[in-house]
């Protein structure tokens, strides 16, 4: 019904703010996707807790310190593979529903090689790792009492192109009146279904050098790619007859009996950045290290594509949107914060222990250089940034045992994520416990396996605040098989 909604402003960003399937604004749990640490892509560190930065001395120290790859002798070049699975059960008005999605992906490849030097080492390393993975999943079923609904806040949210016209989804769903006003006023059913998938990789270039005896140096360049995709269904749906007269469109035959409105959102990112860590390893003879490590900010340009399609039925009639009017195309950029690390492993009588904190100040996470979005739309979601999220410490611990006599190694660990937003309860936090095991056969061939299950609670609102709000227990697991070779 109405058309060419303004050309110079954000059709995704005016209509994401209205209607979020997220408990808080547009904006930060984007950002937030790309700001906050993945798990890694090595068994052996995963088994352990992740607690690697005071331990690496494998291929994979490109990811976890740079510097511990200046203990590598010989050439490796190692991969792996892994499969999780993310379960969500959901309480929305007192019912309760289980969804879960899955992925399986080739989780790194990494060949790293030492030059000959006359004292000391010097070590390059190429890799490919995947660093974060998207995949999620949630549905909700409800009858929701109150005198609100979604087609209510979209029905206040009215916007105009340069010639007068309004922008209204109710309106060309059959939803309102010429006044735009609607009768629908809540008591509904309501329900969805969300399910989200991709990752990121990094292709890393990375070096270390032996500055001095036992002080290794590191620093690695990375080239980021990756995709984010996110399929969102909302109905709304008139199960108790409460809409069953005709509403004055202005129609010589107005719709009649409000029976269903859908409404499903898809979301496409094409995403590509670069980044940079710098480490340092100390190495304590044969019976322990200390790692620093510096991740610069990353930055990672978005290219977005936001597609929205929408139907109403009604006894008599039936309406369907205009995707084009709906859907945009839009760029930015995501720059995470800092992130500062320091670890330590300790060796003794075949057990190694070890841990490590990282401190990340996700209040400096930002949006810049938008094209398709006005400057006040982006400022006005950096501030909620400021204003909403808080420095955090992740904490990581590990042990590694090796029994001698078959050289097979047994692990465990456990490491926690706190919540970026300020005052989330502990519940928000991501706790995730690990095991794993691994032989290395004459120093030369090794397998690893690793299993991690995190657990946390969060909140989601499908439109405004505490009004249509799904309470989420997640259950994440994570497989993973690596496999090195030493040259």
């Amino acid at each position: 019904m109405y058309k060419n909604f303004c050309s110079n402003c954000s059709k995704v960003f005016a209509f994401l703010l209205i209607c979020s399937s997220f408990a808080y604004p547009q904006g930060i749990p984007d950002a937030l996707r790309l700001g906050e640490s993945g798990l890694g892509a090595n068994a052996r560190a995963l088994g352990m807790g992740n607690a690697y930065i005071g331990l690496s001395d494998d291929a994979s120290a490109a990811y976890y310190n740079p510097a511990g790859l200046g203990l590598l002798k010989r050439l490796e070049f190692s991969g792996g593979i892994d499969y999780s699975t993310y379960n969500n059960n959901t309480t929305f008005f007192n019912n309760t529903s289980d969804y879960s999605n899955s992925t399986t992906r080739l989780d790194r490849l990494s060949f790293a090689f030492p030059f000959p030097t006359v004292r000391g080492s010097l070590v390059f390393g190429i890799s490919y790792h995947n660093t974060k993975d998207f995949t999620g999943a949630l549905k909700f079923d409800g009858f929701n009492n109150g005198n609100n609904s979604l087609i209510q806040v979209l029905n206040e949210a009215t916007y105009y192109d340069n010639n007068g016209n309004p922008y209204n989804i109710p309106y060309d769903l059959g939803l309102n009146d010429s006044n735009l006003v609607t009768p629908i006023n809540g008591h509904l059913n309501q329900s969805g279904t969300v399910l989200n998938s991709g990752s990121t990789n990094n292709w890393t270039f990375s070096g270390a050098i032996e500055a001095a005896q036992n002080l290794f140096l590191g620093l690695n360049l990375n080239i980021i790619t990756g995709s984010y995709n996110s399929n969102n269904d909302y109905y709304e749906d008139d199960t108790q007859n409460y809409y069953q007269g005709a509403i004055a469109t202005g129609e010589s035959s107005p719709p009649i009996d409000f029976q269903t409105f859908n409404l499903n959102r898809v979301l496409n990112w094409d995403i590509s950045g670069w980044s940079a860590k710098a480490g340092l390893m100390y190495q304590f003879n044969n019976y322990g290290r200390f790692g620093l490590t510096v991740q610069f900010p990353k930055y990672y340009t978005v290219k977005e594509t936001f597609t929205v399609n929408g139907t109403s039925y009604f006894a008599n009639a039936q309406y369907n949107l205009n995707q084009q009017d709906y859907s945009d195309n839009v760029k930015y950029d995501i720059v995470s914060p800092f992130e500062f690390g320091a670890g330590f492993s300790i060796n003794y009588k075949g057990f190694i222990f070890s841990g490590e904190g990282t401190a990340i100040d996700y209040s400096q996470l930002k949006f810049d250089n938008p094209d398709g979005i006005s400057a006040q739309d982006v400022g006005t979601i950096n501030k909620d940034i400021k204003d909403q999220l808080g420095a955090v410490i992740n904490y990581n611990v590990g042990v590694e045992y090796t029994i001698p006599e078959v050289g097979l190694r047994l692990r465990t660990g456990y490491f926690v994520q706190p919540s970026a937003y300020k005052g989330d309860p502990s519940s928000f936090n991501k706790k995730y416990f690990t095991a794993g095991i691994g032989i290395l056969a004459q120093e030369t061939l090794g397998l690893d396996l690793a299993w991690a299950h995190g657990w946390w609670s969060t909140i989601g609102d499908n439109y405004a605040s505490n009004e249509s709000r799904t309470y989420q227990d997640i259950k994440y697991d994570k497989i993973m098989l690596t496999a090195t070779y030493r040259f």
